[in-house]
């Protein structure tokens, strides 16, 4: 196990707990929880460690970003109330790299993985010369690097470690459509009218049906636009295939989805289920409070993979 791949730091300190904080318990479960220095990942992370019976562990993809998520200064910062993060509850991990022997160890003892990484868009600082608007890349790992075989270490990772791990994964909406403008984002056209780059959402779906077909178990959440506003305040809706009734809605706040992700490891419901989650706006509709209730609403439907297309 390199040191510049996996970095856990096992401080025997107690000045970072906050009464806020569960107490580790002998039998709590252990879960892995992937990109915990982003926004939606941090939301996971944070609520699992407040969260009696629970000993998460995050993973960053570098020393910076850990430094910042224990500072409170990465993704969405230290919410008002909440507690230090301690310090040995983050480990450095980056599921890029060639070298994924560290993840054993990470993935020791676990019962479950929050798969919460994806390739991050951003500006490149050129404009399209045909359509003016800004070119996109992913200056952190292409999607098939990050959302295809970075997902497909962990998978295999947890399966090797224990078959029975639930691995929860925060995808995306959009899926079906293979020319969705996600897609676009980072592709280049190149000199013989072939592609390449881009297509995240395709190597998402790859990445999606290789877990199905690993035969752990899965729970796999397509949100749709993701929110930064407060969770806790909407009315949830399930669908699949990217068509969700009950609204025309298309956005959730990640605090949302973040609760409907831990709500899979406490409701044998979610087992084995691909679907889309959106909201109402605020103030639409009863704010969602029974997460049994909420699966159950969906029946027994489940995404198709036969629509769409994977990379």
């Amino acid at each position: 196990m390199k040191a510049t791949n996996i970095l856990l730091l096992l401080s025997a300190s107690s000045s970072y707990y906050s009464p806020c904080c569960a107490l580790a318990m002998g039998n709590d479960r252990r879960v892995l929880v992937t990109g915990a220095g982003g926004q939606t990942g941090q939301h996971i992370f944070r609520k699992l460690l407040a969260k009696p019976g629970y000993l998460p562990i995050g993973t960053v993809r570098s020393e910076a970003s850990r430094q910042a998520l224990l500072e409170g200064t990465a993704g969405i910062g230290a919410p008002e109330g909440a507690c230090a993060i301690p310090p040995e509850s983050v480990a450095v991990c980056d599921i890029t790299s060639d070298d994924a022997s560290g993840l054993d160890e990470l993935m020791k003892d676990c019962d479950a993985l929050f798969i919460a990484t994806s390739a991050k868009p951003a500006p490149t600082g050129e404009v399209d010369e045909e359509t003016k608007r800004p070119k996109f890349g992913f200056p952190n790992g292409e999607p098939d690097l990050v959302d295809f075989a970075g997902q497909k270490r962990l998978i295999d990772a947890a399966k090797k470690a224990n078959k029975d791990i639930h691995i929860v994964v925060c995808s995306s909406m959009g899926g079906t459509d293979p020319n969705h403008p996600l897609n676009n984002l980072g592709k280049v056209i190149n000199e013989d009218g072939s592609s390449s780059g881009g297509d995240i959402l395709k190597w998402k779906r790859k990445a999606e049906v290789y877990l199905i077909d690993s035969g752990m178990p899965y729970t796999i959440v397509h949100p749709g636009g993701l929110l930064t506003a407060p969770g806790n305040e909407r009315e949830l809706c399930l669908g699949v295939d990217d068509k969700v009734p009950g609204t025309d809605n298309n956005s959730v706040p990640r605090e949302d989805v973040a609760n409907v992700m831990i709500a899979a490891l406490e409701n044998d419901g979610y087992r084995g289920r691909s679907f889309d989650l959106v909201s109402k706006i605020v103030g639409e509709g009863v704010v969602t409070e029974d997460y049994a209730k909420l699966i159950a609403s969906l029946g027994g439907e489940n995404a198709d993979y036969s629509l769409g297309e994977t990379a």
